[in-house]
């Protein structure tokens, strides 16, 4: 399995912090925000991770970040073209790095502590079986102030719907930014249309699964939306600084 971490997007929301660098690049407690997925790629095993982020930026993220041996890791670059083109279209790049293999997904900006390994040993069990299948990652949360996808689950766990930032939502656990695909995420993507807001949405490709009832779906205890707003920015910040002094980040 490869790694792919979406580091892309204007990040109006947080000017003027982002009037002059990305937004992964902000610190969260102690580190720059993309450290956070890039230690969750190492955990997990990966060796290979693409990040993918705008043309502004990329030299930014090479400056501080290089080849990925901090890490343990081989790390390559990509360059999305339109930063706002959404999730699924900057997948697309990743396509060629992939080599037909599955994919482990993370959004740069979730800070989360959730160890993913044993919920993708779980993915390459069922996709050896199958040989189809996609996993998300859902948590509860009191409000979802309609800016998370949001899953519909039985009592069993099994995903009944995802819903892109409903007016009404049918549960009260949100989508992450965490996602693992087989490998023919990228014919999807390829197949998907814009939405009303003119991008190519991650719910839509995660219905395809959905539909053909090869999704697979995780809780996970804890985890922020850094490149929200100011506010989850600076509850990240809090949060991840309370775990780090009790030893447990």
């Amino acid at each position: 399995m490869k790694g792919v971490i979406l580091a892309g997007g204007l990040a109006t929301r947080l000017r003027p912090l982002t009037s002059v660098t990305n937004k992964h690049l902000l610190p969260v407690y102690n580190k720059p925000m993309i450290y956070y997925p890039l230690e969750m790629m190492k955990r997990t095993g990966i060796k290979e991770v693409l990040l993918i982020t705008s043309g502004g930026h990329v030299g930014d993220f090479a400056n501080l970040l290089l080849s990925g041996e901090e890490f343990g890791l081989r790390l390559y670059y990509a360059i999305q073209q339109n930063p706002t083109g959404g999730i699924a279209d900057g997948l697309k790049l990743a396509e060629e790095f992939a080599r037909k293999e599955p994919i482990l997904v993370i959004l740069g900006d979730n800070i989360f502590n959730f160890d993913l390994t044993a919920s993708i040993a779980r993915f390459e069990s069922v996709l050896e079986r199958d040989k189809k299948g996609a996993m998300v990652f859902g948590v509860r949360r009191e409000k979802l102030a309609q800016q998370y996808g949001v899953i519909e689950m039985d009592k069993d766990g099994k995903v009944l719907s995802i819903e892109e930032k409903p007016e009404n939502p049918k549960s009260d656990v949100a989508q992450t930014g965490i996602y693992v695909y087989d490998q023919r995420v990228f014919d999807f993507t390829r197949n998907l249309e814009p939405s009303a807001r003119g991008q190519l949405e991650v719910t839509d490709l995660n219905n395809i699964y959905l539909k053909e009832q090869s999704l697979l779906c995780e809780t996970i205890d804890w985890w922020v939306d850094a490149g929200t707003s100011h506010d989850e920015l600076l509850q990240a910040n809090i949060q991840v600084a309370e775990l780090v002094k009790q030893g447990k980040l």
